[in-house]
């Protein structure tokens, strides 16, 4: 009988495809109008040494025991990158489980500690699909107090689509945005079957057509290091560098620390930030 596909092959490999031209895969391209964007199916098989028939099943996602060897090629063909090679190897052999809610998850107190002890610069530690687990104080002055929301809605997806402060709070809020869509979608592969991420995709795909669009692109990235520009209402702009750490005993946690430049503006600026953030505590103890 025939198995269900994998739909999540499919698109990916049909998304990669579309990515890369003829001239940058090393072909000649035929004379004439091409029908489709990037390669053609046939063109895929010949980089990858397989039958067209082969990959057609492929891309299908009817053919569910291919090899590592067509893996890697179908790579190389394709020329992914690092990440999206383990993304394609992960979806082409997806787990057969059904969908189960994933247990919940914890900050140490040991991490907690050390977040708390990062004064100077906003730090905040997030789970599985961007589930903001806990945040120093000026991380909550930065984006939001998290610790005030409802439980639910603790989440920078959740946050960043639906919430017109983050639309403002972002220099550039489409990289911003379009980076947390490709690492929810890295997510998807390594956990297909989370009720919960079903949730927060289906709600962001009826309410943004932003996302809607971006999460069809099928594509991937994990951010570990970078530079963030933000503006923030009371302080002002803000150029912040960001480190990311993945505690050993959790990997589905990430500890993500901004980093700022001494004696730049945006250190002032952390500072003001700060002090604008504990002002309701000197009053509250006043």
């Amino acid at each position: 009988m025939d198995q269900e596909p994998n739909i999540e092959l499919r698109n990916f490999l049909r998304s990669r495809r579309a990515k890369i031209t003829p001239e940058e895969a090393g072909l000649t391209p035929h004379p004439g109008t091409r029908r489709v964007p990037g390669l053609r199916r046939e063109e895929v098989a010949q980089l990858a040494g397989v039958s067209v028939d082969y990959y057609v099943r492929l891309e299908r996602g009817r053919h569910l025991n291919v090899s590592v060897s067509v893996l890697d090629a179908l790579a190389r063909a394709l020329r992914l990158n690092d990440l999206e090679r383990s993304h394609l190897f992960r979806i082409a052999k997806p787990t057969r489980t059904r969908p189960r809610p994933l247990p919940p998850q914890r900050v140490r107190p040991g991490l907690r500690l050390l977040l708390d002890s990062l004064t100077e610069v906003p730090a905040l530690v997030y789970g599985r699909r961007f589930d903001v687990l806990a945040s120093n104080r000026l991380a909550r002055a930065l984006y939001t107090d998290f610790e005030a929301l409802p439980a639910r809605d603790r989440n920078l997806a959740r946050l960043v689509f639906l919430d017109e402060h983050y639309r403002t709070l972002y220099d550039d809020w489409e990289d911003a945005a379009r980076g947390i869509v490709a690492s929810l979608r890295l997510y998807a592969g390594r956990h297909p079957h989370d009720p919960a991420l079903a949730e927060l995709v289906g709600e962001l795909s009826v309410q943004d057509e932003d996302f809607r669009r971006w999460w069809a692109d099928h594509d991937v990235f994990q951010r570990t290091h970078g530079t963030k520009l933000f503006h923030h209402p009371v302080v002002g702009d803000l150029v912040l560098g960001y480190e990311a750490f993945t505690p050993a005993d959790d990997p589905e946690q990430t500890l993500g620390v901004s980093t700022v430049e001494p004696g730049s503006p945006s250190a002032e600026r952390l500072k003001l930030l700060a002090g604008w953030a504990e002002a309701p505590r000197q009053q509250a103890r006043g």
